[in-house]
């Protein structure tokens, strides 16, 4: 592992162990160096700020990871990612609660919309006209924040459900939501 990567990993593990501590708006970058005994020129020429480490460590441990299987369908990506943030939860759940600009929340939804769009795309059912050229990107939109809230609000839960059993329950309410448009019980017009 290059020295870069060791530093990289040290200040993600001094993060992780104050974050275990403290909420991360009280974590300052001198605490983060303090604790992996790195000084703030090391930080600094590795992250922007602490928001920077946090999206890092997602995109290391996961997305990383993640690019180097080959999936032979769409929701083993998904289920992956579930079982990641739910082994993680106690990071995430605070991780997720951080806003602001640069915020692991707005990170993770600029990474997943291209997922999700993918998908998304076949369960949608999309009556393409002239008249309304970006009503698929509106409804993968739709469909993108309505399952990224979830997710959020899964994770966030005090005893979030298994990854197995929440992976069921949105599987169903995707299905019944592509049936209800297929099925003509959304039609009528607006």
């Amino acid at each position: 592992m290059s020295d870069s990567n060791i530093t990289k990993r040290a200040l993600a593990t001094a993060l992780k162990q104050l974050m275990s501590e403290e909420p991360f708006s009280k974590i300052s970058v001198g605490e983060i160096c303090e604790r992996c005994q790195l000084n703030r020129k090391s930080f600094y020429y590795h992250f922007q700020d602490k928001y920077d480490l946090v999206n890092w460590i997602f995109d290391t441990e996961f997305i990383t990871v993640a690019s180097q299987r080959e999936y032979q369908h769409i929701w083993e990506i998904f289920r992956d990612l579930c079982n990641y943030f739910y082994h993680n939860r106690d990071f995430y759940r605070k991780a997720l609660q951080i806003k602001g600009q640069n915020s692991f929340s707005d990170h993770f939804r600029e990474l997943m919309f291209p997922f999700l769009s993918e998908i998304l795309k076949p369960l949608i059912s999309v009556h393409a006209s002239d008249d309304d050229p970006g009503l698929l990107e509106f409804q993968v939109h739709f469909c993108s924040d309505a399952l990224i809230a979830t997710l959020e609000r899964w994770l966030l839960d005090r005893e979030p459900a298994p990854p197995e059993l929440f992976l069921r329950r949105l599987k169903s309410c995707l299905l019944m939501i592509s049936g209800s448009v297929s099925d003509g019980l959304f039609t009528e017009d607006v």
